[in-house]
């Protein structure tokens, strides 16, 4: 720490881990949501079934392209660079918004801003989850930079009070991006509408600005609109589903709670509690407001958890915690207190590169797929291609698979066969490939991590389904799965169960 100011050491931290980065994202093929999202920018539209549409129009270009998942992986890894430095500048003007709150107990406490900033990175490095984001593309990748702009923006505005014109423009072009970037985009919003509401006075009421940058952020996801009305509106109807989840339990809630813990690490709970313990005494409120960009998402999704939910939903709040975090762990640091932390950070890395390791070498050897989980990410692609020739060489109407989750690697490696998935649940597939006309002989791809029984029999769907061939998927000498491929002739069109 004495030999680089915490600016370069922040700048050294994540360059040497958007290293790894680069490297991990050739090193491994598409997992579902990855080869979902590839095929959105395959199949550019307005909008999709389960998400708005900016996962899919960013990585057009490249997937336009290029088919390899290497290249393909630079928008994640570059918005992933884009916020750890968003991360910093946060923390230095957050730094300066609480200096300039109050000129003595703050002044006295608070260390150097750049080693705040060095801080938060180091918080965000050291946490599992975000390096997943920043090798697969999800909307969550898309959001954690934008909302950090949003953040940005807010604190801003706490500082000097006002707007100009273009600071206007660009919070609205920003609260456009995060709306086409995921639904849940609407709780940073609130967050925002939190700090403006935290202000004694409320002239953004009535000045053009504020008004025109709604107008502009209703513009930018109008595409968004437009696409659900044409549709029924079947992306929000599927999304209050989903959120809804299934059968709630507590239990549910501490799962996630030890695994939101788990995949984020103790070091930033570690520096945000420490920033909470001392800086609650200001009573400011518009303080409060600007932690409301975490605990909003973080609570509501806690509270959804109960009925099922996934750990990355949460991935922007841990990055707008990140900036508070780091004044905690600086504060913590500057009073000598630095043992802990470099046990924490030193163990969370080392678990990082463990998780690593586990990607490369296919996983923990075992004789059950579902108890290797990086066997997900292994055999898809020669999967794929060997479906697709041999739906060619039979003349086969494409492929099938009986689980959504299985068709977005086989649509995007047997591409442009279309696949199709044989249950009754709507989905994406539906509007890209349609419904599998009767009578269809199809090629059947079965993966022994998710196998189902040929849906055989009159009335319930195929006539009939031979064996064709096999594929045993190995890494390293490790027996990692299996996929069987059958010729199934006349569907009867049955609408199987899911």
């Amino acid at each position: 720490m004495r030999h680089h100011s915490p600016t370069t050491w922040a700048a050294i931290c994540i360059f040497i881990a958007a290293t790894v980065h680069f490297a991990l994202g050739f090193a491994v093929e598409f997992s579902v949501d990855e080869a979902h999202y590839a095929l959105y920018a395959q199949h550019l539209a307005w909008s999709y079934f389960d998400h708005p549409p900016l996962v899919g129009w960013i990585q057009w270009p490249l997937v336009a392209a290029t088919s390899s998942e290497g290249l393909i992986r630079i928008v994640p890894e570059l918005l992933w660079i884009i916020a750890c430095l968003l991360v910093y500048r946060v923390s230095i003007e957050l730094h300066h918004f609480l200096q300039s709150r109050n000129t003595g107990y703050l002044t006295s406490t608070i260390p150097s801003a750049n080693l705040c900033g060095l801080m938060a990175v180091l918080a965000i490095v050291a946490a599992p989850m975000p390096h997943i984001l920043a090798i697969a593309l999800l909307p969550d990748t898309l959001l954690a930079p934008i909302s950090l702009g949003i953040l940005w923006m807010a604190l801003i505005w706490l500082r000097k009070g006002t707007f100009h014109f273009g600071q206007w423009f660009i919070l609205g072009v920003l609260l456009g991006l995060a709306g086409l970037s995921k639904y849940t985009a609407a709780f940073t919003a609130f967050a925002l509408l939190l700090v403006f509401l935290s202000t004694p006075k409320k002239p953004w009421i009535t000045q053009a600005g504020f008004w025109f940058a709604a107008l502009i952020a209703l513009f930018i996801i109008s595409p968004v609109l437009y696409w659900n009305w044409a549709n029924d509106w079947i992306s929000f109807k599927y999304q209050i589903a989903h959120g809804g989840g299934g059968v709630w339990l507590w239990r549910g809630v501490g799962l996630f709670l030890l695994l939101q813990i788990a995949v984020f690490g103790p070091l930033i709970i570690l520096g945000a509690g420490i920033f909470i313990k001392d800086f609650v005494r200001t009573n400011l409120f518009s303080l409060f407001a600007l932690l409301a960009f975490f605990f909003i998402p973080f609570t509501i999704f806690a509270s959804l958890s109960g009925g099922g939910g996934l750990p990355h939903w949460t991935t922007p709040a841990w990055f707008c915690l990140a900036p508070f975090a780091g004044i905690g762990l600086a504060k913590a640091w500057a009073a000598n207190h630095r043992v802990l932390i470099r046990i924490l950070f030193c163990v969370q890395i080392a678990l990082c590169l463990v998780g690593f390791g586990f990607v490369i070498s296919g996983g923990i050897t075992s004789t059950s797929v579902k108890s290797n989980p990086i066997a997900d990410l292994y055999g898809w692609k020669m999967a794929g291609q060997k479906a697709a020739a041999l739906a060619s060489a039979t003349n086969a109407n494409g492929i099938a698979v009986q689980n959504w989750t299985l068709a977005s690697r086989a649509a995007w490696y047997a591409k442009p066969t279309p696949v199709f998935v044989l249950d009754q649940r709507q989905d994406q597939f539906d509007l890209w490939f349609g419904q599998l006309p009767k009578g269809a002989k199809i090629i059947l791809v079965n993966w022994s991590g998710m196998p189902f029984a040929a849906p055989i029999g009159p009335k319930v769907g195929f006539e009939s389904c031979q064996p064709l061939d096999s594929l045993e998927i190995r890494h390293f000498g490790q027996y990692l799965s299996k996929f069987d491929f059958s010729l199934c002739s006349n569907w009867q069109d049955a609408g199987l169960a899911d």
